[in-house]
């Protein structure tokens, strides 16, 4: 607060409280004045001297963002491997183009900026908006410093996952009823096969087991159907109610006036 007030270049957006990294970057973007705006995570494992190059790519391709892109994606092997099938799976679910291993950092122009922010989202994935804000994005390889583990724990990353498909994507409640119905097929055809067995080969019934794998198979698929059901709900919940999605406790700048 005290740098706030010393230095005109400097506006400090003060949240009532932590509603999380990508709401508190939206935050700062519905708060940024500025022609270009350089988006950029506090943990210094990205490296400001970046805008350079950034502006420089922005200039020379007419774009409206330039973002950077890691060449390899920090962490072990499973990691990797993780993050590429995650990424193939989310862009067929979602039918948008994310690209991989995407850093924080981007240099952005007025009009996108502004443009991105029409988003009213409460529960947001801002990377996703990205994407689907358009114009004329260009990436530039970075590498960034590994000077920390990352935050985002298993249970993070899944519950990261679910919230960009149930965000982006409507294809789960259409698997639900292509599955639902090749079942509803399938057991039609094995009843058919049922009664011309027992009326022209006299063959009895199947028992025990096939019983009891169709009511055990056909429980758990329900459960989780109505799981994906019951996420999609939440998320219908949670934008209803149209709480804002951050609280500004206070702005401080010296000599500038925000709104």
């Amino acid at each position: 607060m005290q740098l706030a007030d010393s230095d005109d270049h400097l506006v400090v957006v003060d949240l009532s409280r932590n509603f999380g990294h990508h709401k508190a970057m939206m935050a700062g973007l519905e708060h940024a004045a500025g022609d270009l705006i350089f988006l950029i995570d506090s943990d210094l494992e990205e490296e400001p001297e970046w805008l350079q190059g950034f502006f420089a790519t922005m200039t020379d391709e007419a774009a409206d963002v330039v973002y950077g892109r890691q060449q390899q994606r920090k962490g072990g092997r499973f990691e990797r491997w993780s993050g590429a099938i995650y990424y193939s799976v989310f862009n067929w679910m979602a039918n948008i183009d994310h690209p991989r291993n995407i850093v924080t950092a981007r240099l952005m122009t007025r009009r996108y900026v502004d443009a991105l922010v029409q988003y009213r989202e409460r529960e947001m994935v801002i990377s996703c908006l990205w994407v689907i804000t358009g114009f004329k994005q260009v990436d530039l390889a970075v590498s960034k410093h590994a000077s920390s583990k990352t935050t985002y724990s298993l249970a993070k990353k899944i519950q990261h996952t679910i919230n960009a498909i149930t965000s982006f994507s409507e294809v789960p409640l259409a698997m639900i009823f292509y599955v639902g119905f090749v079942i509803f097929m399938v057991a039609i055809i094995y009843t058919v096969t049922l009664i011309f067995n027992r009326l022209f080969f006299s063959r009895p019934l199947d028992g025990w087991t096939s019983v009891m794998v169709s009511v055990w198979m056909l429980g758990g698929m329900v459960i989780s159907f109505i799981g994906v059901i019951g996420a999609y709900l939440s998320k219908i919940f949670i934008e209803t109610k149209q709480r804002p999605y951050v609280i500004v406790r206070g702005i401080y700048a010296k000599s500038r006036h925000h709104h």
